[in-house]
């Protein structure tokens, strides 16, 4: 039978979490950075017919999770819907979604702008995390080295979570 220790009860369960949050910063600064990451990495084009559009109609709720090659990541839950709005998808489309919705060659579908096919899901956050390094990618590699030699947890990061609470607070000033 294992022994409690009572300092256990004292430590934090998430020993990672605890260095790395970042709690000095207001509600409209960790939304106006996570929306500054999220226009340079994220739109999400969809063929309206397909089976996630079908998902989305019969559950909205959705989580979305990416990361790029700097180590800046976001995973942010919500709700979602398709908008076929045309001018919206004038406005992002792109060329290459030909690749994705493909010529059904009869005039109409054919991965063009006007492909009545094209979408966008759209988005409404509830609540969101994210992180962005906040030291060089050598610096990372010794704070992971040193917590591999003595156990503690790399300070590498910045964590950031917007509540619920956060989130309608931002909203109401909007």
């Amino acid at each position: 039978m294992a022994q409690h220790n009572p300092d256990a009860s004292m430590k934090h369960a998430d020993p990672y979490k605890e260095v790395n949050l970042d709690t000095d910063v207001s509600p409209e600064q960790k939304i106006q950075d996570l929306s500054d990451f999220m226009k340079k990495y994220l739109l999400f084009h969809t063929n309206a017919e397909s089976g996630k559009t079908h998902d989305l109609a019969s559950d909205s709720h959705i989580n979305i999770s990416f990361l790029n090659s700097s180590g800046e990541w976001a995973s942010v839950s919500g709700t979602a819907r398709v908008i076929t709005n045309r001018s919206l998808v004038e406005k992002h489309y792109g060329a290459h979604l030909k690749a994705w919705l493909g010529d059904l060659q009869d005039g109409v579908h054919d991965g063009g702008v006007d492909d009545p096919r094209i979408g966008i899901i759209r988005t409404k956050m509830i609540t969101a995390h994210y992180g962005f390094p906040q030291k060089s990618r050598i610096d990372q590699i010794a704070e992971v080295a040193q917590g591999i030699a003595t156990g503690k947890p790399a300070v590498v990061n910045k964590l950031r979570e917007i509540s619920e609470a956060e989130v309608r607070q931002w909203r109401s000033s909007h």
